[in-house]
This record gives structure tokens, sequence and C-alpha cells, in this order.
């Protein structure tokens, strides 16, 4: 079922808002970036987030296939969330860190995880290891 998730960053500069459905799944990744912050995400088309406040505390990095641009808190370094696109994702998407989000622990613990092999950009099939994610 989808709702409406407030979020912010560490500092609270960053602000947000999605419609998200957390029981359609969450992902951990294994690209370099993601295995080094521990990144746990969902996506959602652009149409169902909107940025609260903070724009000019935002800082990006591209790395490898520039498929996402990861936005971070130029204040407190935390990643809410990132942009992206890609074929696989059915188009323009929001990547969101689920950890950033004011969900319950309940919630969280329930949302299903989807492992990704982002280190190899194969994103719809499960790494050989997972465990470290």
């Amino acid at each position: 079922m989808q709702k409406t998730y407030q979020g912010s960053c560490h500092c609270g500069a960053v602000r947000f808002q999605a419609l998200i459905d957390l029981s359609a799944g969450t992902t951990r990744c294994n690209c370099s970036l993601c295995r080094r912050t521990r990144y746990w995400g969902t996506s959602v088309k652009p149409e169902a987030f909107t940025l609260l406040g903070g724009a000019d505390a935002i800082a990006a990095y591209s790395f490898a296939s520039k498929s996402l641009r990861h936005e971070f808190c130029r204040h407190c370094g935390v990643r809410p969330f990132g942009h992206g696109s890609g074929e696989w994702a059915g188009g323009e998407f929001v990547s969101i860190n689920i950890g950033t989000l004011d969900a319950s622990d309940e919630e969280l613990a329930a949302a299903p995880i989807q492992y990704c092999d982002g280190r190899n950009d194969n994103w719809m099939e499960k790494p050989k290891f997972t465990q470290h994610m």
C-alpha cells in the first residue's frame, strides 16, 4: 500500500516527501559506492517525489555508468536520495535511502529486500554473496 513518507538528512537541512509502497520491496546493492555506505533504498517515479527544502544544501556525485546522480547533504554528508535513469528501471527514477525516512522500525523491518548486482551493472540479478550487504 502506498503511503506518503517524510524524510531528511541527519542535520535536517535537506527534507523531502515521497509516495512509497515499502511492501513492494527495497534494494541493497553491491556497487562500489553502496557497498561502502551500506545504502538501502527504494525507487519511485519523479512525480511521486517532492523536495521540501534544502536544494542549496545538496551536492552530487556520479561515477561509472553515470546512470545515477548520488545526492548528499553538503553539511552532514548523508545521502537521502539520488536521481537516475535506466531501461532496467523503466526510465527516470528517484532512489530513496529508506534509512532517511520517518518510518517506524516495524515498517522498515517488514519491507522485502531485493539484492542487486550493481557492481556488474546487472541490476535485476542477485549477486552471489549478499551476507555483507
